[in-house]
Protein backbone atom coordinates (compact mmCIF):
# COMPACT_ATOMS: atom_id res chain seq x y z
CA UNK A 1 0.00 0.00 0.00
CA UNK A 2 1.28 3.46 -0.89
CA UNK A 3 2.19 5.53 2.21
CA UNK A 4 -0.22 8.28 1.14
CA UNK A 5 -3.07 5.76 0.88
CA UNK A 6 -2.23 4.40 4.32
CA UNK A 7 -2.28 7.93 5.75
CA UNK A 8 -5.65 8.72 4.18
CA UNK A 9 -7.09 5.47 5.50
CA UNK A 10 -5.89 6.21 9.03
CA UNK A 11 -7.61 9.59 8.81
CA UNK A 12 -10.77 7.94 7.46
CA UNK A 13 -10.83 5.42 10.31
CA UNK A 14 -10.15 8.09 12.93
CA UNK A 15 -12.88 10.36 11.58
CA UNK A 16 -15.39 7.50 11.29
CA UNK A 17 -14.71 6.56 14.90
CA UNK A 18 -14.99 10.10 16.25
CA UNK A 19 -17.92 11.33 18.33
CA UNK A 20 -19.29 13.52 15.51
CA UNK A 21 -17.93 12.29 12.17
CA UNK A 22 -17.54 14.92 9.45
CA UNK A 23 -19.61 13.69 6.51
CA UNK A 24 -17.96 15.93 3.92
CA UNK A 25 -14.48 14.88 5.00
CA UNK A 26 -15.35 11.17 4.92
CA UNK A 27 -16.81 11.55 1.41
CA UNK A 28 -13.73 13.44 0.22
CA UNK A 29 -11.50 10.74 1.66
CA UNK A 30 -13.40 8.16 -0.38
CA UNK A 31 -12.30 10.19 -3.38
CA UNK A 32 -8.62 9.76 -2.51
CA UNK A 33 -8.99 6.03 -3.18
CA UNK A 34 -10.34 6.63 -6.69
CA UNK A 35 -7.87 9.44 -7.46
CA UNK A 36 -4.46 8.93 -5.81
CA UNK A 37 -3.31 12.34 -7.09
CA UNK A 38 -5.57 14.14 -4.62
CA UNK A 39 -3.68 15.83 -1.82
CA UNK A 40 -4.42 17.90 1.25
CA UNK A 41 -4.64 21.06 -0.83
CA UNK A 42 -7.34 19.53 -3.03
CA UNK A 43 -9.39 18.46 -0.03
CA UNK A 44 -9.02 21.86 1.59
CA UNK A 45 -10.15 23.57 -1.62
CA UNK A 46 -13.24 21.37 -1.78
CA UNK A 47 -14.16 22.15 1.82
CA UNK A 48 -13.63 25.88 1.27
CA UNK A 49 -15.95 25.72 -1.74
CA UNK A 50 -18.64 24.14 0.43
CA UNK A 51 -18.10 26.91 2.99
CA UNK A 52 -18.49 29.60 0.31
CA UNK A 53 -21.69 28.03 -0.97
CA UNK A 54 -22.98 27.88 2.61
CA UNK A 55 -22.35 31.59 3.10
CA UNK A 56 -24.41 32.34 -0.01
CA UNK A 57 -27.26 30.10 1.14
CA UNK A 58 -27.25 31.76 4.57
CA UNK A 59 -27.52 35.18 2.95
CA UNK A 60 -30.33 34.05 0.63
CA UNK A 61 -32.29 32.41 3.46
CA UNK A 62 -31.91 35.52 5.61
CA UNK A 63 -33.09 37.72 2.78
CA UNK A 64 -36.30 35.72 2.57
CA UNK A 65 -37.25 36.75 6.11
CA UNK A 66 -39.54 33.76 6.48
CA UNK A 67 -41.69 33.29 9.55
CA UNK A 68 -40.59 30.57 11.96
CA UNK A 69 -43.34 28.22 10.82
CA UNK A 70 -42.05 28.48 7.26
CA UNK A 71 -38.37 28.21 8.15
CA UNK A 72 -37.83 24.66 6.86
CA UNK A 73 -39.40 25.42 3.49
CA UNK A 74 -37.48 28.69 3.28
CA UNK A 75 -34.17 26.86 3.82
CA UNK A 76 -35.11 24.22 1.24
CA UNK A 77 -35.99 26.82 -1.37
CA UNK A 78 -32.92 28.96 -0.69
CA UNK A 79 -30.62 25.94 -1.02
CA UNK A 80 -32.34 24.79 -4.21
CA UNK A 81 -32.20 28.24 -5.78
CA UNK A 82 -28.46 28.45 -5.22
CA UNK A 83 -27.26 24.89 -5.79
CA UNK A 84 -29.88 23.62 -8.21
CA UNK A 85 -30.78 26.70 -10.23
CA UNK A 86 -27.83 29.08 -10.05
CA UNK A 87 -25.00 26.54 -10.09
CA UNK A 88 -26.77 23.63 -11.76
CA UNK A 89 -26.02 20.82 -9.32
CA UNK A 90 -28.41 18.00 -10.25
CA UNK A 91 -28.71 14.56 -11.78
CA UNK A 92 -28.41 13.89 -15.46
CA UNK A 93 -28.08 11.27 -18.20
CA UNK A 94 -25.47 8.63 -17.54
CA UNK A 95 -24.71 9.51 -13.91
CA UNK A 96 -25.41 5.96 -12.75
CA UNK A 97 -22.78 4.64 -15.19
CA UNK A 98 -19.97 6.85 -13.86
CA UNK A 99 -17.85 6.21 -10.77
CA UNK A 100 -17.35 9.98 -10.50
CA UNK A 101 -21.03 10.30 -9.57
CA UNK A 102 -20.18 8.73 -6.18
CA UNK A 103 -17.18 10.97 -5.46
CA UNK A 104 -17.82 14.29 -3.74
CA UNK A 105 -14.83 16.12 -5.23
CA UNK A 106 -16.00 15.10 -8.71
CA UNK A 107 -19.59 16.13 -7.97
CA UNK A 108 -18.29 19.55 -6.95
CA UNK A 109 -16.33 19.76 -10.21
CA UNK A 110 -18.88 18.27 -12.64
CA UNK A 111 -22.04 19.44 -10.83
CA UNK A 112 -23.56 16.03 -11.50
CA UNK A 113 -23.94 13.04 -9.20
CA UNK A 114 -26.07 10.32 -7.71
CA UNK A 115 -28.99 11.36 -5.49
CA UNK A 116 -27.10 10.52 -2.31
CA UNK A 117 -23.99 12.53 -3.27
CA UNK A 118 -26.03 15.55 -4.32
CA UNK A 119 -27.95 15.20 -1.06
CA UNK A 120 -24.65 15.17 0.85
CA UNK A 121 -23.73 18.45 -0.84
CA UNK A 122 -27.15 19.95 -0.03
CA UNK A 123 -26.85 18.82 3.59
CA UNK A 124 -23.30 20.01 4.14
CA UNK A 125 -23.95 23.40 2.56
CA UNK A 126 -27.25 23.93 4.39
CA UNK A 127 -25.85 22.72 7.71
CA UNK A 128 -22.95 25.16 7.53
CA UNK A 129 -25.45 27.90 6.68
CA UNK A 130 -27.35 27.14 9.89
CA UNK A 131 -30.26 25.11 8.56
CA UNK A 132 -31.88 22.21 10.44
CA UNK A 133 -31.10 19.58 7.81
CA UNK A 134 -30.58 15.83 7.54
CA UNK A 135 -30.56 13.02 5.01
CA UNK A 136 -33.58 10.79 4.39
CA UNK A 137 -32.82 7.36 2.93
CA UNK A 138 -36.03 6.60 1.09
CA UNK A 139 -35.95 3.17 -0.55
CA UNK A 140 -34.26 3.58 -3.91
CA UNK A 141 -33.87 7.35 -3.71
CA UNK A 142 -32.01 9.51 -1.19
CA UNK A 143 -33.46 12.95 -0.43
CA UNK A 144 -32.84 15.85 1.95
CA UNK A 145 -34.99 16.72 4.95
CA UNK A 146 -35.28 20.24 6.35
CA UNK A 147 -36.81 20.72 9.80
CA UNK A 148 -38.44 17.85 11.62
CA UNK A 149 -41.64 16.25 12.77
CA UNK A 150 -44.80 17.53 11.16
CA UNK A 151 -42.87 20.52 9.77
CA UNK A 152 -40.34 18.40 7.86
CA UNK A 153 -39.84 19.47 4.24
CA UNK A 154 -38.30 17.04 1.77
CA UNK A 155 -36.22 18.19 -1.19
CA UNK A 156 -34.95 16.09 -4.10
CA UNK A 157 -31.40 17.25 -4.82
CA UNK A 158 -31.25 14.99 -7.89
CA UNK A 159 -33.94 17.08 -9.55
CA UNK A 160 -32.23 20.34 -8.59
CA UNK A 161 -33.79 20.62 -5.14
CA UNK A 162 -37.48 20.26 -6.01
CA UNK A 163 -39.57 20.40 -2.84
CA UNK A 164 -41.57 17.20 -2.56
CA UNK A 165 -45.20 16.93 -1.61
CA UNK A 166 -46.42 14.00 0.46
CA UNK A 167 -47.73 12.43 -2.74
CA UNK A 168 -44.34 12.87 -4.44
CA UNK A 169 -42.62 10.98 -1.60
CA UNK A 170 -45.23 8.23 -1.69
CA UNK A 171 -44.76 7.80 -5.44
CA UNK A 172 -40.96 7.57 -5.07
CA UNK A 173 -41.31 4.79 -2.51
CA UNK A 174 -43.99 2.98 -4.51
CA UNK A 175 -41.82 3.10 -7.65
CA UNK A 176 -38.86 1.59 -5.77
CA UNK A 177 -40.63 -1.01 -3.65
CA UNK A 178 -44.25 -1.32 -4.74
CA UNK A 179 -45.16 -0.71 -1.10
CA UNK A 180 -46.57 2.33 0.68
CA UNK A 181 -44.44 4.89 2.49
CA UNK A 182 -44.31 4.35 6.25
CA UNK A 183 -43.21 6.98 8.81
CA UNK A 184 -40.00 5.08 9.69
CA UNK A 185 -38.71 5.77 6.18
CA UNK A 186 -38.60 9.49 6.97
CA UNK A 187 -36.21 9.18 9.91
CA UNK A 188 -32.90 11.09 9.63
CA UNK A 189 -30.09 8.96 8.26
CA UNK A 190 -26.94 8.76 10.38
CA UNK A 191 -23.62 9.97 9.01
CA UNK A 192 -22.01 6.53 8.98
CA UNK A 193 -25.11 4.97 7.42
CA UNK A 194 -24.79 7.48 4.58
CA UNK A 195 -21.12 6.64 4.11
CA UNK A 196 -21.91 2.91 4.07
CA UNK A 197 -24.58 3.48 1.45
CA UNK A 198 -22.15 5.45 -0.72
CA UNK A 199 -19.55 2.70 -0.49
CA UNK A 200 -22.22 0.12 -1.34
CA UNK A 201 -23.06 2.20 -4.42
CA UNK A 202 -19.39 2.17 -5.41
CA UNK A 203 -19.32 -1.61 -5.09
CA UNK A 204 -22.53 -1.90 -7.11
CA UNK A 205 -20.91 0.16 -9.86
CA UNK A 206 -17.79 -2.01 -9.91
CA UNK A 207 -19.51 -5.42 -9.60
CA UNK A 208 -20.38 -5.80 -13.32
CA UNK A 209 -16.94 -4.48 -14.30
CA UNK A 210 -14.43 -7.21 -13.37
CA UNK A 211 -11.65 -5.15 -14.92
CA UNK A 212 -12.28 -2.61 -12.13
CA UNK A 213 -12.07 -5.09 -9.26
CA UNK A 214 -9.63 -2.78 -7.49
CA UNK A 215 -12.54 -0.37 -6.99
CA UNK A 216 -14.58 -3.09 -5.28
CA UNK A 217 -11.58 -3.90 -3.13
CA UNK A 218 -10.93 -0.39 -1.84
CA UNK A 219 -14.65 0.15 -1.24
CA UNK A 220 -14.68 -2.97 0.96
CA UNK A 221 -11.45 -1.89 2.65
CA UNK A 222 -13.03 1.44 3.62
CA UNK A 223 -16.25 -0.26 4.73
CA UNK A 224 -14.19 -2.43 7.06
CA UNK A 225 -12.73 0.73 8.64
CA UNK A 226 -16.20 1.88 9.71
CA UNK A 227 -17.31 0.92 13.24
CA UNK A 228 -18.79 -2.58 13.66
CA UNK A 229 -18.48 -3.81 10.06
CA UNK A 230 -20.38 -7.02 9.21
CA UNK A 231 -18.24 -10.16 9.13
CA UNK A 232 -19.54 -10.90 5.62
CA UNK A 233 -17.29 -8.14 4.28
CA UNK A 234 -14.24 -10.26 5.13
CA UNK A 235 -15.65 -13.08 3.02
CA UNK A 236 -16.36 -10.76 0.10
CA UNK A 237 -12.88 -9.25 0.39
CA UNK A 238 -11.38 -12.75 0.36
CA UNK A 239 -13.28 -13.63 -2.81
CA UNK A 240 -11.96 -10.52 -4.55
CA UNK A 241 -8.39 -11.16 -3.45
CA UNK A 242 -8.47 -14.74 -4.69
CA UNK A 243 -9.96 -13.62 -8.00
CA UNK A 244 -7.13 -11.10 -8.32
CA UNK A 245 -4.53 -13.81 -7.64
CA UNK A 246 -3.61 -12.76 -4.11
CA UNK A 247 -4.21 -16.23 -2.72
CA UNK A 248 -2.33 -15.89 0.55
CA UNK A 249 -4.05 -12.68 1.67
CA UNK A 250 -7.37 -14.09 0.49
CA UNK A 251 -6.83 -17.19 2.61
CA UNK A 252 -6.09 -15.05 5.65
CA UNK A 253 -9.32 -13.13 5.09
CA UNK A 254 -11.25 -16.39 4.87
CA UNK A 255 -9.74 -17.43 8.19
CA UNK A 256 -10.73 -14.08 9.70
CA UNK A 257 -14.29 -14.59 8.46
CA UNK A 258 -14.38 -18.14 9.81
CA UNK A 259 -13.22 -17.02 13.25
CA UNK A 260 -15.87 -14.26 13.29
CA UNK A 261 -18.82 -16.54 12.46
CA UNK A 262 -17.73 -19.81 14.07
CA UNK A 263 -19.80 -19.35 17.23
CA UNK A 264 -23.08 -18.77 15.42
CA UNK A 265 -22.59 -20.59 12.10
CA UNK A 266 -20.13 -23.47 12.39
CA UNK A 267 -20.99 -24.78 8.93
CA UNK A 268 -20.15 -21.46 7.27
CA UNK A 269 -16.92 -21.26 9.23
CA UNK A 270 -15.96 -24.77 8.14
CA UNK A 271 -16.68 -23.97 4.47
CA UNK A 272 -14.56 -20.81 4.70
CA UNK A 273 -11.65 -22.72 6.22
CA UNK A 274 -11.81 -25.28 3.41
CA UNK A 275 -11.80 -22.42 0.91
CA UNK A 276 -8.78 -20.92 2.69
CA UNK A 277 -7.00 -24.26 2.35
CA UNK A 278 -7.85 -24.34 -1.35
CA UNK A 279 -6.57 -20.80 -1.85
CA UNK A 280 -3.24 -21.67 -0.21
CA UNK A 281 -3.00 -24.73 -2.43
CA UNK A 282 -3.02 -22.40 -5.44
CA UNK A 283 0.41 -21.21 -4.36
CA UNK A 284 1.96 -24.64 -5.03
Amino acid sequence: MHPRTARWRRLFADEAGSERPDLALLCLLIGTEADPTLDTTDLDMARRLIDRLAAQVAWAAGARGAAAAEAARSWALATAELLGQRYGFKGGPGVYQRLESSLLHEVLRRRRGLPILLSVLWMEVARRAGAPVHGVALPGHFVVGFGGGDDQVLADAFSGGRVLTATDAELLVAAATGAPLVPSMLRPAGTLDIVRRILNNVRAWAAPRPERSEVSLWAIDLSLLLPAPPARLHYERAELLVQRGDYLTGARELDTYADAVAAEDAAAADRARRQAHGARAMLN
